[in-house]
């Protein structure tokens, strides 16, 4: 009964009229995180099933994870025991340990946060070239500490665990740098394909960066997407903003 009630709100609380017209996705539920990329989109749920998103239709990836990315660099996960992962061949391969977040967005290359904070990155070779244990590895580390970091054409953005936010110039090589502060205050934040920047607060508002270009890649401003929930993840790819609710409502929005 309460789902029921609070699936009729949701859609009372859609029919308000915004700058973004929301549908929920009723093909799936109680989803954790969800990341999209050059038309791909994945997501993990509450019990950490993968899945990947085929038309309309959700599918099952093998194997257990807590956090997924797909971007340039291919499809990476972590599981709950902070076990890094890139699918290769339908299958999960293990990369590294004691990571707690990552990102596949940037130019070919990866970027993680581990579980002490510590942002590190896969270079294009090594992200590109890891195939399997034979395969060389090369993780590099980054300045600062951040708990959540993605990246895309213009820049990495990151976020460090008293919600500041930073952002980064990063080759394919890992060169950077450093971290620039930005204004604002996320929890977590996403960078699309296209540049866009998207993310949440601690209060499960929903913001995206505004005036971002190439040649001023830290934008203008921050502007509110009006959701009239919490929210507590959001991605971005191809005009269409998925988010997730704090109730485990999943919906994806176009402007």
């Amino acid at each position: 009964m309460r789902a029921t009630a609070a699936f009729l709100l949701v859609l009372c609380l859609l029919t308000i009229s915004h700058a973004w017209d929301c549908q929920i996705v009723v093909d799936i539920k109680n989803l954790m995180q969800i990341d999209a990329g050059l038309g791909q989109v994945v997501a993990t749920d509450t019990s950490q099933i993968p899945y990947y998103l085929v038309g309309d239709k959700w599918i099952r990836l093998p194997g257990s994870l807590r956090h997924i990315t797909v971007g340039p660099a291919g499809i990476w996960g972590v599981s709950n025991g902070n076990l890094m992962f890139k699918y290769v061949a339908g299958n999960w391969v293990q990369f590294a340990t004691s990571v707690k977040q990552l990102d596949a967005g940037g130019d070919e290359f990866v970027v993680v946060a581990n579980i002490d904070y510590v942002p590190g990155c896969l270079s294009r070779s090594a992200s590109l070239g890891f195939m399997g244990a034979d395969s060389p590895l090369r993780g590099i580390r980054l300045p600062g500490a951040v708990k959540y970091s993605s990246c895309g054409p213009f820049g990495c953005w990151a976020v460090n665990k008293n919600d500041d936010i930073y952002l980064m110039s990063l080759n394919q090589d890992c060169k950077n740098n450093g971290w620039s502060h930005i204004d604002g205050k996320l929890s977590m934040i996403e960078v699309a394909t296209d540049g866009s920047v998207f993310g949440v607060n601690s209060a499960g508002d929903v913001y995206t960066r505004d005036g971002i270009t190439a040649s001023k890649p830290e934008g203008t401003g921050w502007s509110n997407v009006p959701m009239y929930m919490p929210m507590k993840h959001v991605t971005y790819d191809l005009g269409r903003l998925w988010v997730i609710s704090n109730s485990g409502f999943t919906m994806v929005c176009t402007p």
